[in-house]
């Protein structure tokens, strides 16, 4: 009965958001709290949910002070130099900028952070995507599957966590892994190609100077999710816009927002980073602020501290130093107020779902399912059936609960058909390409809210991408002899 409520419960949240009957946050907590009285269990609620907001309290005060953080890093310039360096090597191509998405975010990547990655990607990519119309689930999709196939790397938490449950060495999990990874980022990087030439054929090709000119008009992008897809063409709404206010806002369906006016680059909230004359550039601070970045990114790889003490230290040392005045500082934590909350709201609303599916025991009922209903002629193939399982369970659960709960179990099956716990974990890490558009990874809320996309065709876009990333990522290590 659990099991079946389990796959229930996550059937319905994912209909619902991607149908647009609710909302992220209110999904996340009403359909859990919901299941959670069928289940018999409403009594203890209150319990699963301290459980959840307490497991995932580090995560969202990482998410806060890192938005505040690289937010103050956008206002005071320090991606002015990268934006515009990626526009004159693109030429305003939009091919060459869904390409270039893929190559920062994987570059990025290397940090083994997801929330991090997704910020300064967004932050370099959002204002090329906006003035030049592209879809921004185009840039979200290509840079969670790029993501999710650099999230693999011993530092990124998979890797790690295989090996603990194993008991195995993460370098003899990851390093015979490297072909068959490289030509998963290889499949990343022409996906991005395609859906490039798509969005050029769409677009055209503007010179850098038609890109930077003011517009008299923004294009709000209608049904872009589906269509990045390649479902169809996209339909174009113009819509006039006033002098006076930003007209930020969400697009209909993509989460496209409606553009600025027509008085130049101040007034353009889209394309404000490349404003040299706002009021919040600090130049004669940008070495300090790269410098500050750097030790940050250091300090986090080679883990000198928690992650979120260390951002929360960077943002108030940013702050004090950038803005010394108490009204700047409270204006630029007012400036982004919106984004910190959003996000950490979804993560706060996500430990709801979390606590309930673990603490009903949801989970355990729905992993024991799947395992058991494993064919016995199966047995000496449990390295591909990891690999095909690892794509849809670590999209359904969180990787600890997947790594922990459920790989050592499918271990200890193909130890008794010969198959080595190498293999095992191996196969386990494919699946983190659609992993990283979980709706319980709170990294992609932080992708999803600073590109202004609905969380919803995001999912509806990146899924069947990111599933066939998987796909190809396993492929490749059966292909080479790694699993």
């Amino acid at each position: 009965m659990l099991t079946i409520l389990g796959f229930t419960m996550i059937a319905t949240f994912l209909v619902l958001i991607m149908l647009k009957k609710m909302s992220p946050i209110a999904a996340l907590v009403l359909i859990p709290a919901l299941f959670c009285v069928f289940v018999g269990k409403g009594a203890k609620l209150g319990d699963y949910v301290i459980d959840g907001v307490t497991s995932l309290a580090p995560t969202a005060a990482m998410l806060m002070f890192a938005i505040v953080y690289f937010g103050v890093m956008i206002d005071v310039g320090l991606f002015d130099p990268i934006v515009r360096g990626i526009l004159k090597f693109c030429k305003a191509d939009p091919l060459r900028i869904v390409v270039g998405t893929a190559v920062l975010a994987a570059i990025v990547s290397l940090d083994g952070d997801g929330s991090t990655t997704f910020m300064i990607t967004v932050s370099a990519m959002y204002p090329l995507y906006k003035r030049l119309k592209m879809s921004l689930v185009v840039m979200t999709g290509v840079a969670a599957m790029a993501n999710g196939v650099m999230n693999t790397l011993p530092w990124g938490g998979p890797t790690a966590r295989a090996a603990t449950a194993l008991k195995v060495d993460a370098s003899d999990i990851f390093v015979p892994m490297i072909p068959a990874l490289a030509v998963g980022l290889l499949a990343v990087l022409v996906l991005s190609y395609v859906l490039g030439r798509r969005e050029r054929a769409r677009l055209g090709v503007l010179t850098l100077d038609e890109a930077l000119e003011p517009r008299e008009t923004e294009t709000v992008l209608v049904g872009a999710g589906a269509t990045a897809g390649g479902s169809g063409p996209v339909d174009l709404a113009k819509k006039p816009v006033g002098t006076g206010g930003s007209g930020t806002g969400t697009g209909t369906d993509a989460g496209v927002g409606v553009g600025a006016g027509a008085q130049g680059p101040e007034e353009d909230d889209a394309f404000a980073v490349l404003d040299p004359d706002r009021a919040t550039l600090r130049p004669k601070l940008y070495w300090f602020n790269a410098l500050l970045t750097v030790v940050l990114l250091t300090a986090m790889i080679m883990e000198w501290l928690p992650i979120p003490v260390l951002f929360l230290l960077g943002a108030a040392l940013a702050l004090t130093v950038n803005f010394p005045h108490m009204p700047d500082q409270k204006a630029r934590l007012g400036a982004h107020a919106e984004n910190v909350l959003n996000v950490s709201g979804m993560v706060f609303a996500a430990a709801v779902f979390t606590g309930v599916l673990q603490g009903t025991g949801m989970v355990d009922h729905m992993a024991d399912w799947l395992v058991s209903n494993i064919p016995d002629g199966m047995g000496p193939h449990m390295a591909f059936v990891t690999g095909i399982l690892s794509i849809p369970l670590t999209y359904f659960m969180s990787n600890d609960g997947f790594y922990f709960g459920i790989l050592p179990v499918l271990a200890e099956a193909g130890q008794a058909h010969g198959v080595s716990s190498l293999e095992i974990a191996r196969a386990s890490i494919v699946g983190q390409p659609l992993h990283m558009s979980s709706p319980l990874v709170p990294a992609v809320y932080v992708l999803v809210g600073m590109a202004k996309v609905e969380f919803g065709d995001h999912t509806r876009f990146v899924v069947k991408w990111a599933a066939l990333t998987s796909l190809v990522v396993l492929g490749s290590g059966i292909l080479f002899g790694i699993i």
